[in-house]
């Protein structure tokens, strides 16, 4: 908005040409979500605990948990809140692949919001029904991936590899079964890293630091010709979205540090784990951002082998899952696993940014 009526006047007042930077913006919308969570956090805190939205602790998890209970949750609202109004002030409403990631942020969110409510009201850990979670975020996804096919041109069914510059394969029509699953799978692995005090947090702040690089040089056509990367043109403004998400996330991250005061909880997990699938598929990252979210990944298949091999042999392979929990039972304290694991996101975004010159 302050772009469409403030740069115009540029020919009056100079300075103002500082709106083209997509730099200046992102920057101003990190600061925005960052002083809105810190200014409003802790009403919105204070009201979650007057409505008793409070956690629901798992009673088969680690003792260290239990005092948990009741801590409010559903603090991811505070972070779609403050990132929808930092993009209406800083963002280019005009910019299709904005409005495309945001509507892709509350859809997600949406169904986030029904699970947690559910677990609030029936006061336990289960909301919504597998089914019916999946359901919802199989419907959204589709919706996303078929406008990115058949608004796209013929790039848009190119799967590109980490340390290659060219395409290896052209999926044609089976690039929208694979967006789908890519959207489904990083949103629900998102979620499944969110049970320590500030463990997704820390994560996807890292995350979104990489995607708000990865953006910036895809939309510019002298950075993308020089890496070999795909030009989008589109896709620099994502740059003030995906800053505007970090700033959120170090504003929420003060409140959920340990001892958290406020959980993100499902309304904050799957939406922001869906946007960053999202913005994979539109900046042809699909595997690259698999590696920069490479815990989401160690995370989500932890879940995977200790389901599949408790069907097949009735055996546990972790002690418990996801896997960051493991290392909870293990002996671990929640502060070490967290850390360690922050440095392990760190490896993974350092390794996926340094593939860009390796090619």
């Amino acid at each position: 908005m302050l772009l469409k009526f403030i740069y115009p006047l540029v020919i009056y007042f100079t300075p103002f040409n500082v709106f083209s930077y997509l730099t200046f913006r992102g920057a101003y919308a990190a600061l925005t979500t960052l002083l809105i969570c810190f200014l409003f956090g802790g009403k919105i805190i204070e009201a979650l605990r007057r409505l008793k939205i409070g956690q629901s602790v798992r009673s088969d998890g680690p003792a260290t948990h239990l005092v948990k209970t009741g801590t409010p949750t559903m603090g991811g609202i505070f972070i779609i809140g403050s990132v929808a109004v930092a993009m209406l002030l800083w963002g280019d409403l005009d910019n299709r692949m904005v409005w495309l990631t945001l509507v892709c942020l509350l859809a997600f969110g949406a169904i986030g919001f029904v699970d947690d409510y559910l677990k609030v009201s029936r006061r336990n850990s289960a909301g919504l029904p597998a089914w019916g979670k999946l359901a919802g975020q199989f419907a959204a996804a589709l919706a996303v991936v078929l406008y990115l096919y058949f608004s796209g041109d013929g790039e848009v069914t190119k799967l590109y590899l980490p340390f290659l510059k060219n395409p290896v394969i052209d999926m044609g029509n089976w690039w929208i079964p694979f967006g789908v699953l890519l959207i489904m799978g990083e949103s629900n692995a998102v979620n499944f890293s969110d049970g320590l005090d500030g463990l997704l947090a820390g994560l996807l702040i890292l995350v979104f630091i990489a995607l708000a690089v990865l953006t910036y040089i895809s939309g510019r056509v002298d950075y993308s010709a020089y890496l070999g990367i795909p030009y989008i043109p589109e896709a620099g403004e994502l740059t003030v979205l995906c800053l505007a998400i970090g700033g959120a996330l170090i504003g929420f991250l003060w409140y959920n540090c340990h001892p958290a005061e406020v959980f993100m909880g499902d309304v904050g997990s799957l939406s922001l784990g869906g946007v960053v699938a999202v913005i994979s598929l539109i900046i042809k990252k699909e595997i690259l951002v698999l590696v920069i979210g490479g815990v989401f990944l160690i995370e989500i298949c932890s879940v995977v082998i200790q389901v599949i091999s408790f069907k097949l042999r009735k055996k546990r392979v972790f002690l418990m899952s996801p896997i960051h929990h493991h290392f909870e039972m293990a002996g671990w304290a929640e502060s070490k696993v967290v850390a360690r694991f922050w440095i392990l996101g760190g490896l993974f975004m350092l390794v996926a940014i340094s593939s860009l010159k390796i090619q």
